[in-house]
């Protein structure tokens, strides 16, 4: 599922050497990125979307994952999530992934999307990974928000005992009760989820995701 409801994204650029950069600082923070880059964004929390699945948190941290941990060299994400909840995803290091910057109007975001997911989803629509992200075609990201827009996204969640809500592909939100709820919508358990990266295709390059609540 792509993230076809903040479009259209109106600035699209792209960081140089961002996996590279994280190996050499050891992490990163998405209010660290925004600070570094100078970028004139507003940031109160963000929410880490994968496919659809919209985990709203205080901010996340990219880092490199420790040599051995993985079968191939691998990144991960962690969510600092509201309230009792581990969101956190680990990705294939080994794809040709480019991490950029999108912004429109009241909204920015981080998007990361590899030569993999293009070739085998946007290619025959879009002439570039540029042109597919202003779209809104994309599979990983952290929405950044601020102001009203982050108080609507931080009650949604602390008014659910469920670790995560999802998109629709209309762009209307699904709110799950609870872990169960929301594990029968996405018709898993959260060991399964977790260990085939919540049904991601290959192609996606992710490893791990694990979407749970105390």
């Amino acid at each position: 599922m792509s993230a076809g409801d903040e479009v259209p994204w109106t600035d699209v650029s792209r960081f140089p050497d961002f996996l590279e950069h994280l190996e050499a600082e050891g992490g990163a923070t998405v209010q660290g990125i925004i600070d570094r880059i100078d970028a004139d964004i507003d940031m109160d929390g963000m929410a880490y979307h994968d496919r659809g699945i919209r985990a709203p948190g205080y901010d996340a941290t990219f880092v490199p994952e420790p040599e051995g941990s993985q079968v191939v060299p691998a990144f991960s994400v962690e969510v600092h999530t509201i309230g009792p909840r581990s969101v956190w995803a680990v990705f294939d290091a080994t794809r040709s992934w480019d991490f950029y910057l999108l912004q429109a109007d009241d909204i920015a975001a981080i998007a990361w999307v590899s030569d993999e997911e293009f070739n085998a989803e946007e290619a025959g629509l879009f002439m570039s990974k540029h042109d597919a992200l202003a779209a809104g075609r994309f599979s990983f990201g952290t929405f950044i928000y601020a102001g009203e827009a982050w108080e609507e996204q931080r009650e949604l969640i602390e008014g659910t005992d469920a670790p995560a809500f999802l998109q629709r592909d209309d762009g209307s939100t699904l709110v799950p009760t609870s872990q169960s709820d929301f594990y029968n919508v996405v018709n898993s358990t959260p060991e399964d989820f977790r260990t085939n990266g919540g049904g991601a295709p290959s192609h996606l390059g992710l490893l791990e995701l694990e979407v749970t609540i105390d």
